[in-house]
């Protein structure tokens, strides 16, 4: 069973675990879910289980990582949304706390990300006092930017991801400016 985290009106946003494999994989192998994330649809769904066992390291490893958002209607697994530390130096900033969010395209359009992120940002202001948050998208990602501002964001600049040459913008979200 996995530890439950966080509930809203609508969601249950829990630890991921190896159950949610096969879920998780209608994210990462969707053309449109990685259209802007720079990186190749997956096609194994061993790679997906892999890349849920890297965020159960960062569980243990930093006391925070991604989590399954769960549709509390169905008790599907419909995307995820969470902090994670950047341990890599990303637009010249590292050890930050960034948000970020990935739903299934069948769930765009109905306030799941708003609801979930905005969650995830309030764990992370009351419950470990961090005093700013980050996070980034693609320029050309309209509807992740219109989440990001929707939550307060401020865009502060643009940088290229090295990743895969793609212009982004950073923002930043200050405790202060945080409305739950």
């Amino acid at each position: 069973m996995a530890k439950l985290c966080i509930e809203t009106e609508r969601l249950i946003l829990r630890e991921l675990v190896p159950e949610d494999s096969e879920r998780m994989f209608l994210l990462d192998s969707s053309h449109e879910v990685m259209k802007y994330l720079g990186m190749k649809p997956l096609t194994k769904i061993e790679e997906t289980a892999e890349i849920i066992q890297k965020i159960r390291q960062q569980y243990m490893d930093n006391g925070i990582g991604r989590w399954a958002v769960v549709d509390k209607t169905t008790d599907l697994l419909i995307g995820w949304s969470g902090l994670k530390i950047l341990k890599e130096k990303t637009n010249g900033y590292q050890n930050v706390y960034e948000l970020g969010y990935r739903f299934l395209p069948d769930f765009w359009g109905r306030g799941y990300a708003t609801e979930a992120a905005a969650a995830c940002l309030n764990y992370g202001f009351e419950n470990l006092n961090l005093e700013v948050i980050y996070a980034y998208a693609t320029t050309d990602n309209h509807a992740s930017n219109n989440v990001l501002r929707k939550l307060g964001f401020t865009e502060t600049e643009t940088f290229v991801d090295p990743s895969d040459d793609a212009e982004c913008f950073w923002f930043a979200l200050k405790r202060e400016d945080f409305k739950a």
